[in-house]
């Protein structure tokens, strides 16, 4: 619960800043590129949260990294994060500002959970079908669950979707013993 907190928290003060100066859709850009960055390579969020590197030496790394690539208003979050000591929380406040955006545009937001990566034209055709289903619009954010044998699971506006064979499986098993 207290890393909802934190993530809500640190999301809106990221959102509430990029307002300010007008470059909301610039970091929103900026943090979907950090974070598939965070995805690909988590040796760079172990390191910027190991307890015992110093802060100094995190925001010398990042500087090196992002100067030039992310703008000074993101980069200069990230090193408050740093200095805070939030980085653990990085990828849920990432996605928090995220979720804001959507939120400010009249879309709702939900992760559609599934054992491979999805297109972008099969999260479209999900999008729509939630969204019909829910009457809002949707943003649907991919996430693996290697739990799962297949199908999907969809966690939208606080309703889950199970589409998944273990449900399948489930559904004919409880019919089985009905007979």
């Amino acid at each position: 619960m207290a890393e909802l907190t934190v993530d809500r928290t640190y999301g809106t003060a990221l959102f509430e800043a990029a307002a300010d100066l007008g470059k909301k859709e610039q970091i929103l850009e900026e943090s979907n590129g950090l974070l598939e960055l965070l995805e690909s390579d988590p040796e760079l969020g172990r390191f910027i949260s190991h307890p015992s590197i110093a802060n100094k030496d995190k925001k010398e790394v990042l500087a090196n990294i992002f100067e030039g690539r992310l703008s000074e208003e993101l980069l200069n979050f990230l090193y408050v994060i740093v200095d805070k000591g939030r980085t653990v929380h990085l990828e849920g406040i990432l996605k928090m500002y995220k979720k804001l955006i959507n939120e400010e545009a009249g879309f709702a937001s939900g992760t559609v959970y599934s054992v491979v990566p999805l297109g972008e034209e099969r999260i479209s055709q999900l999008e729509s079908e939630v969204g019909a289903l829910l009457k809002t619009k949707v943003k649907l954010v991919n996430e693996l669950d290697p739990k799962l044998i297949g199908g999907v699971k969809i966690l939208a506006e606080g309703k889950m979707i199970d589409l998944s064979i273990r449900k399948k499986f489930d559904d004919l098993e409880s019919q089985m013993n009905l007979v």
